[in-house]
């Protein structure tokens, strides 16, 4: 076998061909060195072609095109691909850009393949996930504003839905990680018999991570800062009329988010805990139920998930705190939470016998009156105990 280099230059290529029609004269027999050469070469021609000579792929129209040529197809035919005989002939003029759901339906309808309508990378990626595009409650999202910047009708969102909800998807770190399929390994959700809407979960958790890295913590969080007697220390800002505000200041200044974020229709949910991708744990809130006993609770519960359980093994908490019982780790932040609101042995609810009862108790653990009214009515079952009093709302203050 000759002396065989690499080909780097035109030079080398035509050398390499004149050598190839040399031993193809020869016809040279198997297995012989002529024939191992012939091979040989014509692998690193074969190779030095494509990059020096790269074929480019079909324009995606012009590909429509020659596809409708082939089956005899008029612009009519094509309107169950684009929506409407008016997209196909501003698809077709160039006027109108291929959404991913006319290339899912020209793919399988028409045979062409994807990768030859689709040119960006990134779209690429998002139409081979498995994912149920469809599934997204993309109407609610769009008046909660998840789409930022978007200010096209509702048919507009749901033709190029795929392309929002990627961009919207990949918008925080790993937000394809969080996808159904992996729910049961990437998260811990406490529930009850309802089924919750899993990609409306999926949704919620990634705008809650949105607005979390969107934040600026003044430090990053040590863990261990969150236990029972820092629990306390900040239940004690439930007595100030402006608790909630203290309370994400408070947990701001030991590098702790705090998000409002309303629950997505069927998810169920009261709050969140997780930790982001600086490192920094989120408590996230729905403030489902607007009242002020509540808004502790479910603050509490997640704060007792980082100081008992968040240790890296499990991404989400996910709760709803309406599901009686849970499993051994919901009732162990439960107790926690209770413990640091009231602590045990402290609370007779049978003793909290009017509104004055009440106010003293609280007074006694500098925290709020609808904290322990709250509890009452919980444990006595009797949510119309105390009539009017001790149901301040929440929401208000975490208006914009």
């Amino acid at each position: 076998m000759g002396y065989i280099k690499l080909i780097k230059s035109s030079q080398d290529h035509e050398q390499a061909l004149a050598r190839v029609m040399t031993l193809m004269d020869f016809d040279p027999a198997p297995d012989s060195a002529e024939s191992d050469e012939l091979d040989l070469l014509a692998f690193l021609i074969e190779k030095y072609e494509e990059e020096a000579f790269p074929i480019d792929s079909p324009d995606p129209i012009e590909a429509i095109k020659f596809r409708m040529e082939q089956q005899g197809l008029i612009k009519k035919d094509l309107v169950p691909y684009f929506g409407s005989a008016s997209k196909v002939t501003e698809v077709l003029n160039g006027t109108r850009s291929l959404s991913l759901n006319m290339i899912r339906k020209l793919s399988a309808g028409l045979g062409i393949s994807a990768d030859v309508l689709i040119k960006e990378p990134c779209a690429k990626s998002a139409i081979s996930k498995d994912i149920n595009w469809d599934a997204f409650p993309i109407t609610e999202m769009r008046s909660r504003g998840y789409f930022e910047g978007f200010k096209g009708s509702i048919n507009e969102l749901k033709e190029y839905s795929i392309e929002k909800l990627n961009q919207f998807l990949t918008s925080v770190p790993n937000g394809f990680s969080l996808k159904p399929a992996l729910l049961r390994t990437t998260a811990h959700l406490r529930s009850n018999d309802k089924e919750t809407d899993s990609y409306a979960l999926w949704a919620w958790q990634v705008r809650v991570l949105q607005k979390a890295q969107l934040e600026q913590l003044p430090v990053k969080y040590v863990k261990g800062t969150v236990d029972a007697n820092w629990m306390k220390k900040l239940a004690q800002l439930s007595w100030s009329d402006q608790g909630p505000k203290l309370a994400k200041e408070f947990l701001n200044r030991h590098g702790i988010h705090l998000v409002i974020e309303g629950h997505l229709p069927k998810t169920y949910l009261d709050g969140a805990v997780c930790i982001c991708a600086s490192g920094n744990p989120v408590v996230a809130l729905t403030l489902r139920h607007d009242k002020l006993d509540n808004f502790w609770f479910s603050l509490m519960h997640e704060l007792a998930h980082i100081a008992l359980h968040l240790d890296g093994t499990e991404t989400w908490y996910l709760d709803n705190l309406d599901a009686e019982g849970g499993d051994k780790v919901e009732q162990e932040a439960d107790a926690l939470a209770q413990e640091s609101l009231i602590p045990s042995g402290y609370l007779n609810p049978l003793e909290m016998h009017d509104t004055s009862s009440v106010r003293k108790f609280a007074s006694s653990l500098s925290i709020s009156p609808c904290i322990v009214a709250g509890r009452v009515r919980h444990e006595l079952n009797d949510h119309s105990k105390f009539g009017k009093a001790f149901r301040d709302k929440v929401k208000s203050h975490f208006k914009k």
